[in-house]
């Protein structure tokens, strides 16, 4: 006997209210009817990235979080403080659903032959929503895994693997030649540095931790600067002296480290000048920060010239703007390399339910190497 599909599914949903106070809850949501080319997808692995926590959380102070509801249907909420509610201005009174991406079983598919190829697959999708139990999903937002490939092997196909990917290719379209990357333990760090290896480019590692900078070595990262150790700044010259490096992604985004960089670089140019120039380096300089890990202003002394930028690097805006037979080839990439380069690996699988355990956020909302827990929306069915 077939057992039917289910219409309605179990999500996570985050509702920031106009009275300041944060809720997480789960929440039974009917299912909508496939078009042709859709699938629903029994979704088995989503990661817990820093962009999603930051759609979960928003600017809750999760030290107030408290917990109630059932062991099944746990609920959980904290305080907004009152300066950061403006920020939160866009979805007060809004239930929202969270995460990204992630990889499952396509248990019923649309019409169309592409939906059909695809029943009894396993998938990733990049669909929002995705800590569901299940989920309908666009054809074109999925990517069928190799062969052999396990939902939590295809959790992160997406914004990690293809975030590494768009760092190098904006290296190439802005006729820079070597990158600089901090928070390079992660596990996008290490995305990065087995594409940099592979592709020939030279990557400075910059971490926090010695333990991170073992990591890396291991791997076989040449270029690792401690931010921590009293010789940052001069570890970090000379490494830019070495590679050559005009270009960096800063996940940090709040504090000194941004504008660190951007004078490292300009020394690390001077050292090798030509000739004396009163404006400095006439050589570009480009700092993207393209994460929140410090929450902080971020803050920079101009001691780097005149040529040079810090802005803003986000994935979907990057996907957007290049054109799409590209995009297509770095997600082939990301499905050919799926086990190697771009395999990621997680501390902990955790239940929907368990997601809202306070012990288990206050680990997970570290956002540090080595507590990044995987999602299992059917973890745990009877």
């Amino acid at each position: 006997m077939t057992t039917p599909n289910p219409r309605t599914g179990l999500q996570l949903r985050s509702l920031i209210k106009k009275s300041g106070e944060l809720e997480l809850s789960l929440a039974s949501v009917p299912l909508p009817e496939l078009g042709a080319d859709e699938v629903l997808v029994r979704v088995e692995a989503s990661p817990l990235n820093p962009s999603d926590l930051g759609l979960l959380f928003g600017t809750a102070d999760m030290g107030t979080a408290t917990a109630s509801g059932t062991s099944d249907r746990p609920v959980v909420t904290a305080r907004v403080p009152e300066g950061a509610m403006k920020a939160m201005a866009g979805r007060l009174d809004d239930s929202m659903p969270v995460g990204n991406e992630g990889a499952g079983v396509v248990v019923e598919a649309g019409s169309s032959a592409a939906a059909q190829a695809l029943l009894g697959k396993t998938v990733a999708a990049i669909a929002g929503a995705m800590y569901s139990r299940y989920r309908v999903v666009p054809v074109a937002q999925c990517l069928l895994l190799p062969e052999g490939a396990t939902p939590a092997d295809g959790a992160s196909s997406f914004v990690n693997p293809l975030t590494a990917l768009g760092m190098v290719e904006t290296m190439r379209r802005e006729g820079h030649t070597a990158l600089v990357h901090t928070a390079a333990a992660s596990n996008l760090g290490q995305m990065l540095n087995r594409i940099c290896m592979q592709d020939g480019i030279a990557l400075v590692n910059i971490v926090r931790k010695q333990e991170q900078t073992d990591l890396l070595k291991a791997m076989g990262a040449k270029y690792v600067c401690d931010a921590s150790a009293p010789t940052f700044l001069q570890d970090l010259t000379d490494a830019l002296v070495a590679t050559g490096a005009t270009l960096a992604f800063d996940a940090t985004g709040g504090g000194r480290l941004g504008g660190q960089i951007l004078g490292c670089m300009e020394a690390a140019l001077n050292k090798t000048a030509k000739e004396y120039s009163r404006y400095g380096s006439t050589t570009h300089k480009q700092v993207y920060l393209y994460g929140g890990l410090d929450t902080r202003p971020t803050e920079f002394v101009r001691n780097f010239g005149m040529a040079w930028g810090m802005g803003g690097w986000l994935l979907f805006p990057f996907l957007q703007k290049i054109d799409p037979a590209v995009a297509q080839a770095l997600k082939q990439r990301v499905a050919a390399e799926l086990k190697t380069t771009f395999a990621s690996h997680y501390s902990k699988e955790i239940s929907l339910a368990e997601v809202l355990d306070l012990g288990t956020i206050a680990v997970y909302n570290q956002r540090a190497t080595g507590t990044k827990y995987l999602v299992n929306p059917n973890k745990s069915l009877a």
